[in-house]
């Protein structure tokens, strides 16, 4: 198929843009580079820098959405970026597509849309509460997929990530403000970095430390060709994905000690306003549809896999 990747300069982008490759699929990738790297963009794929409000679609069967804005923190401050890319871009992107009769679409989504959730693990049926215009700015473009299944015969596909890391070949994550947890822990091991924040040790969990669920860049990948298999016109679907099991900070943080040989001391501090105790998601859903499922699950491979693709240390 022809297809166009929105955002394939980016971390996750770039890996399913390089899969997408490997499984014969000529790309597109669409990145405006203000998070993304020229570099990243896979070998063999043609490479447009732009907005996504101007998608070069001539000749393009599918799209798979990855531009987006994408930090909590800073979607508080600045909610109106958040709004008018996230949802005013994809708008814009979807009216474009409807023009060019291109039909099919596998949006990158978040589990951010749950926000606090009343359990664990995650369903798709969960209450969607997002805590951030991040979230908020994700949950309403599903909701505009939706609308487009219904009105035009739009077959869609939206993938709910949860923590997504470790590396595809050459592809890792190289963001200019790093949010995520193993990348900062591997940070202090390349000595970029003095320690590592631990916010708060006071969590109803066994060490008492938050528990997340943490997929594989390649495995998540892999969730996205047959999510594009699957697009069905007129349907919108949803799927979570995540590894199913939970692994709290010390616990990630002991791995990186272990995998690098680094002390890396940590800081212990209060908790974050919102952090809930225990997100992992629940992906039967995708699994018992589509057949896929995790298969680096240990989070010893993750963090492995991550550190092994840092530059030379």
């Amino acid at each position: 198929m022809r297809l166009l990747v929105t955002g394939g300069a980016g971390y996750i982008g770039s890996v399913v843009a390089a899969q997408l490759l490997e499984a014969g699929h000529e790309v597109t990738v669409l990145d405006d580079l203000s998070t993304g790297h020229a570099d990243a963009v896979p070998g063999g794929a043609r490479f447009v820098r732009g907005d996504i409000a101007e998608p070069p679609l001539d000749g393009i069967e599918a799209v798979l959405h990855f531009a987006a804005k994408s930090l909590v923190g800073e979607s508080v401050e600045k909610p109106g970026l958040y709004w008018s890319h996230n949802l005013g871009g994809t708008l814009a992107l979807l009216d474009a597509m409807r023009r060019a009769d291109v039909n099919r679409i596998v949006f990158s989504s978040t589990a951010a849309v749950y926000g606090n959730p009343e359990g664990s693990p995650i369903l798709e049926s969960a209450p969607t509460r997002p805590t951030s215009p991040y979230g908020a700015s994700k949950l309403a473009v599903d909701t505009a997929l939706t609308t487009f299944a219904g009105l035009y015969g739009l077959g869609a596909v939206s993938l709910r990530y949860f923590n997504v890391g470790g590396a595809y070949q050459s592809f890792r994550e190289r963001h200019t403000t790093e949010t995520h947890l193993i990348p900062n822990v591997l940070k202090v091991a390349t000595g970029e970095k003095s320690l590592v924040n631990v916010f708060g040790t006071d969590y109803p969990t066994a060490d008492g430390t938050c528990v997340r669920d943490y997929i594989h860049v390649s495995d998540l990948a892999r969730a996205h060709l047959l999510a594009l298999e699957a697009c069905t016109p007129g349907e919108h679907r949803i799927y979570n994905l995540g590894n199913g099991t939970g692994f709290s900070v010390k616990e990630v943080i002991e791995v990186c000690r272990e995998v690098t040989g680094h002390a890396i001391p940590t800081e212990v501090g209060p908790r974050r306003e919102g952090d809930p105790a225990t997100l992992v998601a629940s992906s039967d859903k995708i699994q018992q549809e589509l057949g896929w499922k995790p298969e680096k699950t240990e989070i010893s491979d993750i963090v492995r896999d991550a550190w092994e693709a840092l530059p030379l240390k």
